[in-house]
């Protein structure tokens, strides 16, 4: 059972053909997705339509009866299945023009040839106007955003892509707070639409997780991405940035490292004279020049403005460890380094977004 049959899953479920089994599994796929449940109906809405309004197959005859009487030969118009399979607003307008024509033929029968070529042309017009319609409705199909899915975010928190393709790095505990009320993982993308991901490495002691988003051929963006994860310290001092999802939309902020060892000395983190929020953790902590130093993992208490970030060297090694079949080549050169501050943000815009964890 696939998307590309709901037609005839239509069909058959109105005509009541469908096993046990087959009923079986269609209830518990619309259950379970929403876009599939969506067209489902949209498809036996369209049938009923149909079936009260006349079947294509006299249509069809009738435009090649039409054909027959002229002097000149023309070109039949064959409208296929996957004709009365686009959606409903294109149906509904195929079904409209066929009425009238069959309205005005039908009352005409005994007409010129003349006459039945000007409405062989006028049939003609309105099966190519369709054709346009039929185009523009397919596309806005294929290029329909995901939706988010229909429960309750649980944590919210930010990646930022490794690779192109679909690896991405956050916070552990965004994914897993050791509650177990969460078991979906999807992010969102900076044009509003959702991506489900799986989780591929982790490691909770540094409190970093990689995933990858599930969909085919997914790209963050066009183009690899523009940054590098470096594998040494920062000074103390160093200027730094961040960019986040504390909350819809995307938030700058910027500070200083304070101490080149986190909480409680760690040293496998930064502690930053740096403004953050909930949901910014696993948001990339950058330098001046575009590197990544580490991602951001907790903030201070009450009364605190230290924010800690764990260094890249424990992504880098993250990676290294990665399960057989899963390797990751991290980009080696650097496109934000001779970029002003703003267009850096820009850049990184494309790759940094918004991680929501559901309970189904």
């Amino acid at each position: 059972m696939n998307t590309n049959n709901v037609w005839e899953l239509a069909e058959a479920y109105l005509a009541g053909t469908l096993t046990a089994a087959q009923d079986a599994e269609l209830r518990s796929r619309k259950e379970t997705d929403e876009v599939f449940a969506a067209e489902f109906n949209d498809s036996i809405n369209l049938i009923n339509s149909l079936h009260g309004a006349g079947k294509q197959k006299r249509f069809r005859n009738m435009l090649q009866d039409i054909q027959l009487q002229q002097a000149k030969p023309k070109r039949i118009i064959n409208f296929t299945p996957a004709f009365w399979r686009t959606a409903a607003v294109a149906a509904t307008v195929a079904l409209v023009t066929s009425l009238i024509n069959y309205s005005i033929i039908n009352g005409s029968a005994k007409r010129n040839n003349a006459d039945y070529t000007v409405i062989s042309k006028q049939v003609n017009a309105i099966a190519n106007n369709q054709k346009n319609l039929n185009k523009i409705v397919q596309d806005s199909l294929l290029n329909k955003k995901p939706v988010a899915p229909p429960s309750d975010v649980r944590r919210t928190g930010t990646g930022v892509a490794l690779t192109n393709d679909g690896y991405f790095v956050t916070a552990y505990h965004v994914i897993n707070d050791g509650n177990g009320d969460g078991d979906s993982v999807y992010i969102q993308a900076n044009d509003g639409a959702y991506y489900k991901a799986f989780m591929v490495n982790y490691n909770v002691e540094s409190d970093l997780a990689i995933l990858k988003v599930e969909k085919k051929n997914f790209q963050f963006n066009k183009g690899e991405v523009p940054y590098t994860f470096v594998g040494t310290k920062a000074a103390l001092g160093a200027q730094v940035y961040t960019v986040g999802y504390p909350k819809d939309d995307v938030v700058y902020s910027e500070g200083y490292v304070s101490s080149r060892n986190g909480y409680h000395g760690n040293k496998n983190q930064y502690t930053l004279e740096l403004p953050a929020g909930h949901g910014q953790s696993g948001s990339p902590l950058v330098d001046a020049h575009g590197n990544i130093l580490g991602i951001l993992t907790a903030i201070g208490k009450a009364g605190e403005s230290n924010t800690y970030a764990v260094g890249s060297e424990e992504v880098i090694d993250l990676i290294d460890n990665m399960p057989a079949g899963k390797k990751i080549k991290l980009p080696k050169g650097n496109k934000l380094g001779r970029l002003g501050r703003e267009d850096q943000i820009s850049r990184m815009e494309n790759y940094t977004f918004s991680v929501k964890v559901y309970k189904k």
